[in-house]
């Protein structure tokens, strides 16, 4: 399945956002492969965030990724950086954007 996000970076924190993910730790991006996901891209528009990506079970991979201290660890760190999170909540599944056009 191809889940779309929306978060916001705060205005102030550009760059050491870009720069914690010159550097995300590969834990985490083994467990995120490993809970199913087979793609992660996240583009900016100024402090607007979008991000794409292609899982088996998007549901599965939050209950999955949301108690790992690797995960709880990096949300912290995002916390501080964005107005807008990444919800890792039961609720977090239905926060995906709507397809509004396909080609």
């Amino acid at each position: 399945m191809r889940i779309a996000l929306h978060t916001k970076v705060r205005e102030d924190h550009i760059d050491d956002y870009e720069a914690a993910h010159r550097e995300v730790p590969k834990e985490l991006t083994d467990a995120i492969r490993a809970a199913g996901a087979t793609s992660w891209t996240i583009w900016r528009s100024s402090t607007d965030l979008f991000h794409v990506l292609e899982c088996d079970d998007y549901a599965r991979l939050l209950a999955e990724l949301e108690s790992l201290p690797v995960n709880i660890a990096w949300q912290a760190r995002m916390a501080e950086l964005l107005d807008v999170v990444h919800d890792y909540s039961g609720d977090g599944a239905a926060a995906g954007l709507p397809v509004v056009w396909e080609l």
